[in-house]
């Protein structure tokens, strides 16, 4: 195991110095200064135990009063940087846990072990992030191998940072980082090596500034590092040369005019060709560029009536009425009908042809005491249904009556559900619900007497009525 752990740190150091990716003015930096190691992170039994001494230096700490740690990285891509770095240190200060005494740790003396770590890690800045410049904090993760005494095995790493940058290419660098150890079996000194956390202060050199263009002009004072450029414009190209820089050239390899940014009009309308719908014929901006023969509006290339005036809802060309009723096709609800105005383009309803509805309506015939249709009532029902479909726009009422035998509340009943089966049938064969109502009145609207055979025949009875 302990070969393997030595083949996976040598294979990410290998990654990270071989790695070429590039992004910034000075993608190397080198780091040194002192390290302090804390054993007490893996002696606590519960993680408010773990930190609740985080800054207890003088107990805790083992520190080496001297340059005890280097650290070479480079940036890899976007705020990513991978990094290699090697520490010693001397073990003097042990952190126990006391079996009997829970919540309670003891500090004893390993025997002035040596310790040795070389890691590699990737950390990512948030300085950009936040968009702070002289604060950068950062997160990290990686790995590494550490020894402590004669003993010795992998870790897998995590932490935090923070670096504050004097100058463009010096800071001050603050680092911590717990070190998970895959030998966590006993805490026996100078036979185990157990999870804990190292500190890290020092001073932090960024370096490696490069000309990638190739245009004489170092990137860090280069406008546009990744492509060459003219001094006058600070290492930005003009590919068209109308003086204006491909960068706020809105049409860089065609020269044109800097109150266009750069673009051509070739109409000279005003309206830069790549904006123009018509770029060869002069136009009102109000129009993208293009003509308006007729002046209604819309452009001649949109307008289906270019030499016609007309409304833009109807592409340009006059509203026509099909029907001849004085009532334009956009505002004729029957535009194959001749109608009136008062009614929209339809036709109205004569008060010959309400009565009719309603002579019909009479003979509509349900089985005794339900809402179903007597078979010889369908023909009826296509009838009423024919006349309602000449008047699109009329809107009626179905109403039901009873005679005065059996219950008031059944009654009521019946003449509701005799109602609304008509209507349901009306709908049912094409005539649209918003047209239609349906109410019964049971027994309290007799149009007869209910003391005759005769009279209670007419009370049982289904109305049309138009609704005005």
């Amino acid at each position: 195991m302990k070969h393997l752990n030595k083949l996976f740190v040598a294979v990410v150091m290998f990654i990270g110095l071989s790695s070429q990716a590039q992004d910034s003015n000075n993608p190397w930096a080198i780091s040194f200064g002192t390290n302090a190691v804390d054993t007490r992170v893996s002696a606590a039994s519960k993680i408010e135990d773990q930190f609740s001494q985080y800054f207890n230096v003088n107990g805790n700490w083992n520190i080496l009063p001297s340059v005890s740690y280097f650290n070479v990285s480079r940036n890899v891509g976007g705020n990513f940087s991978f990094g290699v770095s090697g520490s010693i240190n001397k073990v003097k200060r042990w952190v126990l846990p006391r079996v009997t005494i829970p919540g309670v740790y003891s500090v004893v003396n390993p025997g002035d072990l040596n310790y040795y770590a070389a890691d590699g890690d990737i950390k990512y800045s948030l300085a950009s992030w936040l968009g702070w410049k002289v604060i950068d904090p950062s997160i990290h993760v990686g790995g590494g191998y550490t020894s402590i005494g004669d003993a010795s095995y992998g870790t897998a790493n995590g932490g935090f940072g923070l670096t504050f940058w004097f100058s463009e290419m010096v800071g001050l660098s603050l680092q911590s980082t717990y070190k998970y150890s895959f030998d966590q079996t006993t805490r026996i000194a100078n036979s185990d090596v157990p999870s804990h956390m190292q500190h890290f202060a020092g001073l932090t050199f960024k370096f490696g500034g490069k000309d990638t263009d190739g245009d004489g002009i170092y990137d860090k004072d280069d406008a546009c590092p990744e492509v060459a450029g003219l001094k006058q414009f600070k290492g930005c190209p003009d590919t068209d040369g109308d003086g204006i820089i491909d960068g706020s050239d809105s049409c860089p390899d065609v020269a044109g005019l800097a109150e266009l940014q750069g673009c051509p009009d070739t109409d000279a309308d005003g309206i830069a060709d790549k904006d123009d719908a018509c770029p060869e014929v002069a136009g009102p901006k109000a129009l993208n560029g293009c003509p308006d023969a007729d002046g209604d509006g819309i452009a001649d290339k949109s307008d289906k009536c270019p030499q016609v005036k007309g409304p833009k809802e109807n592409g340009g060309c006059p509203w026509p009425d099909t029907d001849g009723d004085g009532v334009l096709d956009k505002d004729d609800k029957c535009v194959d009908v001749k109608g009136t105005v008062a009614n929209n383009g339809c036709p109205e309803i004569s008060e010959e042809q309400v009565n009719k509805l309603n002579a019909y309506a009479k003979t509509i015939l349900f089985n005794s005491g339900k809402s179903s249709f007597q078979q010889q009532t369908f023909v009826v029902l296509q009838s009423i249904t024919a006349i309602l479909k000449e008047y699109p726009s009329s809107k009626f009422t179905i109403e039901g009556h009873t005679d005065s035998d059996g219950k008031d509340a059944s009654n009521q009943k019946l003449s509701e559900d005799r109602a609304k089966a008509v209507k349901d049938y009306l709908v049912t064969n094409g005539i649209t619900a918003d047209r239609l109502s349906s109410a019964g009145f049971g027994e309290s609207k007799p149009i007869d007497s209910n003391k005759t055979n005769a009279g209670k025949a007419n009370n049982r009875r289904v109305e049309v009525n138009l609704v005005k």
